[in-house]
């Protein structure tokens, strides 16, 4: 009996290999495809900078030339953006939709990061382009300048409209104490994705799937399987 297809799509910064442990779990139920998307990992084109419509439109011709046909998939953070962007614009494309710690909707917004806000469109005024650099994050600064502009692209993109209209299963999983896609964002996607199921792991954050292998593994495998 041939075995279906388990595609998985990792985060940002990140590579397939981030999936190891779940590819050598997964590989006896299915047949398993760890791509790295373009810019990361092993796959350093990226013609120009990417938006995620790049990235959906990559994907699907990924899929395309490699035989992959309806598959399940399970997706992290950025993965989850290129995963909901483009089930919503395809319903046909995926069996179904494992999404861990995702990310693409509008963030709460914080005192603390209004202000900072502020201060920041103040300093642009009076400070030169290098003596700004300081202020941003040290993965921001670490990026490369194609990299920042397809960066800003996919941030600025949020993803509510796009989860309405995603009609395959969708299994949920996010850590407790996830900081970058916080609890708050896993039961928007539960209200927006009709007829999704929310799992929470303990003691784990962003990286459930890396921090909590057995944990994360066996509930997916129960939602791939039935």
């Amino acid at each position: 009996m041939e075995k279906k297809q388990l595609l998985f799509l990792h985060g940002y910064l990140s590579s397939g290999e981030a999936f190891a442990a779940q590819t050598r779990f997964f590989s006896r139920y299915f047949e398993c495809f760890a791509p790295d998307m373009p810019a990361f990992g092993k796959n350093t084109e990226m013609p120009y900078p990417y938006a995620l419509d790049d990235y959906v439109h990559w994907l699907k011709d990924y899929m395309k030339k490699n035989g992959v046909v309806r598959p399940h998939v399970i997706a992290h953070s950025f993965g989850a953006r290129v995963a909901v962007k483009a089930a919503a614009e395809d319903g046909t494309l995926f069996s179904s939709l494992v999404l861990t710690g995702a990310a693409g909707l509008k963030p709460k917004r914080t005192l603390k990061y209004r202000v900072n806000k502020i201060r920041f469109r103040l300093l642009k005024k009076f400070k030169s382009k290098d003596k700004l650099e300081k202020y941003y994050s040290s993965d921001y600064r670490a990026l490369s300048a194609p990299m920042r502009e397809s960066f800003i692209k996919i941030v600025n993109e949020h993803l509510e409209e796009s989860a309405k209209k995603v009609k395959n299963p969708v299994l949920l999983v996010y850590g407790e104490n996830d900081r970058e896609t916080p609890l708050y964002m896993a039961k928007r996607y539960k209200k927006l994705i009709r007829g999704s199921r929310l799992v929470v792991l303990e003691n784990a954050g962003h990286f459930a799937f890396a921090e909590r292998v057995a944990a994360f593994n066996y509930p997916v495998r129960e939602f791939l399987l039935t």
